[in-house]
């Protein structure tokens, strides 16, 4: 178990988890994780940590097909500004390590913003917090453990 699906379980939502083998010398592992479990990448989806102007870190959740637009992100958030979160920053302030960074049970919750197109699909594919490990789950039940909104972050 990970703190992700722990969560999840604790908070009584529907989901499921799909294990994969990863291969470490995957590109992308988010695309791995949609090749592997034979998804469509528009359904499985990142999870990225951003520093915002203020110094603030917070979650983007979106395909793992599409680039995060920065500007829409801080525009999600009241931010002037939105640029990707050292390294050290985020597995600190999550718990997870690079790859297998879940939004869900992150050891610090921080601002979520989950792309709209998520909203399209009957569910959803994020990290389970760990390479190799998804947790399948509805974006709405993601929004509302996460206390997060959802925008157009992606492109």
């Amino acid at each position: 178990m990970t703190p992700a699906i722990d969560l999840a379980k604790q908070q009584g939502i529907q989901y499921q988890v799909h294990q994969y083998q990863h291969d470490a010398a995957a590109a992308s592992y988010g695309l791995e994780a949609a090749e592997k479990l034979a998804l469509a990448p528009e359904q499985v989806f990142k999870t990225l940590v951003v520093q915002l102007d203020t110094k603030q870190l917070a979650v983007a959740v979106l395909p793992v097909n599409q680039q995060l637009n920065m500007k829409l992100m801080a525009k999600a958030l009241g931010a002037k500004k939105a640029e990707m979160a050292n390294a050290n920053d985020v597995m600190r302030s999550t718990g997870y390590v690079l790859g297998g960074v879940s939004p869900l049970g992150q050891k610090k919750r921080l601002p979520t913003v989950i792309d709209s197109s998520a909203q399209q699909f009957r569910s959803i594919y994020v990290s389970a917090g760990r390479r190799g490990l998804e947790i399948e789950l509805k974006a709405s039940d993601l929004c509302q453990l996460l206390g997060g909104s959802f925008a157009l972050i992606g492109h």
